[in-house]
């Protein structure tokens, strides 16, 4: 979903990561008739734009919980009428919304996880270190609760917590104590004020080696809590492998390691035979129902990440359905044995 921005920074230039390798590898799923796409984190259209000009005979689901991204995606997907169908939803929600338009299975679904543009460079929705701003971090502002809140309302075990599982913060203590010492005085309400406290808490050995932002663990870390991120990503993913059809395909785009685990390891499931060990023959039944498209994650080129430098994080992977049965009834199958 990361996307470039212009050199002045004014005007977004929406370049969605790796588009033609992804509709590549998605064509055998969308080249035949009355064929369903699904973009699970729809953002400002970018992908979908290109699938359904690839694809004429594709119509296209998009899902996103951000109320403002939807908003602008429609009116880019306006020109294709009723092929596009958006939905204000989380995407861990797809067999409910797929159950609402009718849709017992679909041919594709993307998710491309992460930040829009839109959301990094907004500077009222405080995802950014870079600018000063109030600290909500919400993907869906009509609810929830922000950044802030979490930052002064929690327990200092909880904050820990969270940045260590989510940010991978090895400064998590030390960033914690001057957190809860700054908000006994007052609480911390804006995006710039918290950098200033984490860039403090790190020592000064360790701040200048770090690559990228000294802040950059702890707004992941947040962002990532605010918007239950892992939890709607470990939800969605067996979903929407259960309601491919056969020669389905799924791709993902994951930016860093934590969220690209839980898609290395369902889709890893899903494509080994659910058969107990030293069985001469694995029956049908416990075959496995995907093969894997891509052969690990791949990456962008030194091209595109030239041209869209946000897209160097970027992780593809893709798999197929090659024969029905659901995923997780084979996770059960699995956890019972």
């Amino acid at each position: 979903m990361l996307m470039a921005t212009d050199a002045t920074g004014s005007d977004a230039v929406h370049i969605p990561v790796m588009p033609a390798r992804i509709l590549d590898l998605l064509a055998p799923a969308l080249e035949g008739d009355n064929c369903v796409h699904v973009d699970g984190t729809l953002g400002m259209g970018g992908h979908a734009e290109a699938v359904l000009n690839r694809f004429p005979q594709v119509q296209v689901v998009g899902i996103d919980r951000d109320q403002q991204a939807l908003s602008m995606a429609g009116a880019r997907l306006e020109p294709f009428g009723d092929r596009v169908h958006l939905v204000h939803a989380v995407h861990d929600q797809l067999p409910e919304i797929l159950d609402d338009l009718g849709l017992e299975y679909v041919n594709s679904v993307l998710l491309d996880l992460g930040l829009s543009s839109l959301q990094i460079d907004e500077v009222d929705r405080g995802f950014s270190y870079s600018v000063d701003s109030p600290l909500d971090m919400r993907m869906d502002q009509s609810g929830g609760p922000t950044a802030a809140e979490i930052v002064n309302e929690y327990a200092s075990a909880d904050l820990v917590r969270i940045l260590r599982e989510y940010g991978e913060e090895k400064f998590a203590d030390r960033i914690v104590r001057s957190i809860v010492a700054e908000r006994a005085h007052q609480p911390i309400a804006t995006s710039g004020r918290l950098v200033e406290i984490i860039t403090e808490a790190i020592p000064v050995s360790v701040r200048h080696k770090r690559s990228g932002h000294p802040a950059k663990r702890t707004f992941q870390a947040l962002r990532i809590a605010v918007n239950r991120e892992m939890e709607t990503l470990s939800a969605v993913l067996p979903r929407a492998l259960d309601r491919l059809a056969v020669g389905g395909r799924m791709a993902v785009l994951a930016y860093h390691s934590l969220e690209d685990r839980p898609v290395k390891e369902v889709f890893r499931d899903a494509c080994a035979d659910s058969a107990p060990a030293g069985l001469p023959m694995v029956p049908e039944s416990m075959a496995a129902k995907f093969s894997a498209v891509t052969r690990g994650a791949e990456r962008p080129d030194a091209d595109e990440v030239s041209t869209n430098p946000r897209s160097a994080s970027a992780r593809l992977r893709v798999i197929e359905r090659v024969r029905r049965g659901s995923v997780t009834d084979q996770y059960a199958t699995k956890e019972s044995r």
